[in-house]
């Protein structure tokens, strides 16, 4: 299966082998004794409340049927139906899911949405298959999960290699199994289904909200201000076309197979026109330079942006990195050692679990949309995720500021801050658990 460049370059960049899942719980614990909290609080929020795993036959078009194997987490749903992406890559894993699941919780409660957070995925290489086998192979893993999914208990989205086409088989799949249309079990969908304007833009156009604000507090201007993009997918793509309206000078881009240099600055408007109407890879733009993934991190520029996959930013690529802010348009791009040298080499980090919310901000809008049968125009959607991402961005700083902490450790004391007030309200812990002594 051929796919297009928003669909293929996500997923494709290594990682460097750390484990997401040992990575979130770390981070938990810290912020969990940080807001001294008791441990209690830690063992109930480090792992999903329910985990399932699938095996997903699909009979292939040469006749051989293969099994491939699906996962599905669910984080905790206190303040409403877990909600997170699906995605098909070789590399999908159980603890991948796991730390996803987490992070869409902790996004969630960020952003004071009234959702918990979930996660899905199925071990395959889309670009292996066929338009029928991937047509089939989502159908049936959807068939899998359905008992444990719906518009009150958890609803999926796109993700990595996942798209509104693939959103499309999947809501019809679980609409011909309940004999009746139920447009908000999941989001993402083509619009003519019951999807949200604005929604394939959402997390690009949060990524630059949070961006803007940072430079806000950093007295920098964007339209003098140089950036790098890791990943030109969706949302890298959409984080390029936003910043390049703000004056932005977007210098280099790398993707699967490379990357491309400008000084002078690329033409985005031409480089999303090249990608999208030849299906090309970013890397095969002829009007700038070859570079590197690792040349990239080390280029002299104003803000740097991971949109790629987990682990990016190690002890290895961080020591090279010069920009003034970070923008963590992935889940989970940085590991901790490459966290520590960020810190003391005194870069502002805007951390994914903010960063990136607005596709599930969005996400809320549809899910929000759907229940009513009413639709809102673009305008609208576009400016209530500007107020959500300013709601969150502003937490956090505020956090950041009281606490004296760096902005990562600041996201994740608001995020477990709002999760533990609702499970006290719920009557989940004692008073007794908020404190540690």
């Amino acid at each position: 299966m051929k796919r297009t460049e928003s669909e293929k370059t996500e997923s494709d960049i290594t990682t460097h082998g750390q484990n997401p899942y040992e990575i979130v719980k770390s981070l938990i614990k810290e912020s969990v004794t940080r807001l001294g909290l008791h441990e209690n609080i830690y063992h109930m929020l480090k792992k999903p409340m329910r985990m399932l795993e699938v095996s997903i036959p699909v009979r292939m078009d040469d006749g051989t049927l293969k099994n491939f194997t699906g996962y599905r987490a669910q984080h905790i749903d206190i303040l409403g139906p877990t909600k997170g992406g699906i995605r098909f890559h070789p590399m999908v894993n159980i603890d991948e899911v796991k730390a996803l699941s987490i992070w869409m919780s902790l996004k969630s409660a960020i952003l004071d949405l009234p959702l918990g957070g979930g996660k899905g995925g199925v071990i395959v290489d889309p670009e292996s298959l066929s338009d029928r086998e991937l047509e089939t192979l989502s159908r049936t893993y959807i068939r899998k999960i359905t008992p444990i999914i719906g518009p009150q208990k958890d609803i999926p989205a796109p993700d990595v290699n996942t798209n509104p086409e693939v959103m499309g088989w999947m809501i019809d799949e679980f609409d011909q199994l309940r004999g009746y249309n139920i447009p908000g079990m999941l989001t993402g969908k083509p619009i003519i289904i019951g999807g949200s304007l604005g929604r394939l833009e959402a997390t690009g156009r949060g990524v630059v909200f949070t961006i803007r604000e940072a430079a806000k507090e950093l007295g920098m201007e964007l339209d003098k201000s140089t950036v790098a993009i890791q990943g030109f997918g969706n949302v890298g793509s959409m984080t390029a076309k936003f910043l390049h309206e703000l004056g932005v000078k977007i210098v280099a881009v790398t993707d699967a197979r490379g990357g491309i240099y400008r000084k002078e600055g690329i033409d985005i408007p031409d480089l999303l026109e090249f990608v999208g109407d030849k299906e090309n890879y970013a890397s095969d733009y002829p009007h700038a330079d070859a570079i590197t993934n690792e040349e990239m991190f080390g280029l002299p520029v104003d803000i740097l942006v991971p949109a790629a996959v987990e682990n990016q930013i190690t002890k290895e690529t961080a020591p090279t990195i010069q920009a003034k802010i970070l923008a963590e348009a992935a889940n989970g791009p940085t590991t901790p050692e490459g966290d520590k040298i960020l810190e003391e080499k005194g870069i502002f980090v805007i951390p994914d679990i903010l960063c990136n919310a607005g596709g599930v901000t969005v996400s809320y809008f549809e899910w929000v949309q759907n229940s009513m049968n009413y639709y809102w125009k673009e305008e609208e959607i576009n400016q209530k995720l500007e107020e959500k991402m300013l709601f969150g961005f502003n937490t956090v700083f505020t956090m950041r500021e009281e606490k004296k902490c760096f902005m990562r450790e600041a996201a994740y004391m608001v995020g477990i801050n709002h999760l533990v007030k609702a499970m006290n309200a719920r009557g989940w812990i004692k008073d007794s658990d908020l404190s540690d002594s």
